[in-house]
């Protein structure tokens, strides 16, 4: 797990480095302003559900119905996903009037611009990041319109719902946990691992021994599911 942490840390400062090249004007000083609460969303959930920021675009400039300009957290592009890091004294505790009004017209505009508001409290990400990945994964499951892709037709049913559980797990996965995603039996669940081994969309944690208990998700293999 540390491993991927780590891949998503350099791949996220990465793209923040990428598009402070490439910005300008209050966009370019929104993104050196970054908080943690970004980088939870970006590295601690996203990352993990999608193992890629192909498509995102860092402090989204939008247009709003009455003209002005307001930022989006961060937009997945493809998908038309607004994603919000949340915190509560910033948007609930110490928020004014006016500044809930516009926080009210930036949402509806985001609607307009039919962007899919999707936010993120601070505390939740902190507290429950599992319960975070879940909603993420879902709302990528109902909105990605990928049952006719290519990849999707490879896997059947099992496979493609072990990957999910993997990455709602977010950590290796064990026989135990087949057992109970697939509602099946243990030699069932033990055909269901050697097939993703055969496959290589599985790997033991540890190759050098003979009996494996714990396996980690290929570093691809959730392209399987969109």
């Amino acid at each position: 797990m540390s491993m991927s942490i780590s891949v998503a840390e350099k791949e996220y400062a990465d793209l923040l480095q990428e598009q402070i090249r490439g910005a300008s004007g209050m966009r370019l000083e929104k993104l050196r302003e970054q908080s943690e609460g970004e980088r939870m969303l970006l590295v601690d959930i996203f990352w993990p559900v999608r193992r890629s920021f192909k498509g995102i675009t860092l402090e989204k400039e939008i247009t709003t119905l009455s003209g002005v300009k307001a930022y989006v957290d961060a937009v997945d592009e493809s998908f038309r996903f607004g994603l919000e890091a949340e915190g509560y004294v910033s948007h609930a505790e110490n928020i004014t009037r006016p500044r809930f009004d516009f926080e009210k017209q930036r949402v509806r505009s985001m609607g307009a611009l039919q962007l899919r508001f999707v936010p993120f409290s601070y505390d939740e990400m902190n507290k429950k990041p599992d319960m975070c990945r879940r909603a993420l994964y879902e709302l990528y499951g109902r909105y990605g319109g990928n049952a006719g892709s290519d990849n999707y037709q490879k896997l059947n049913l099992y496979e493609r719902e072990i990957i999910r559980y993997a990455i709602w797990l977010n950590r290796p996965i064990r026989m135990a946990d087949l057992r109970e995603c697939l509602g099946k039996s243990n030699d069932f669940s033990t055909k269901m691992i050697k097939r993703m081994v055969d496959k290589r969309l599985l790997h033991p944690t540890n190759a050098d021994r003979q009996r494996h208990h714990e396996y980690v998700l290929d570093k691809d293999a959730s392209k399987y599911l969109w």
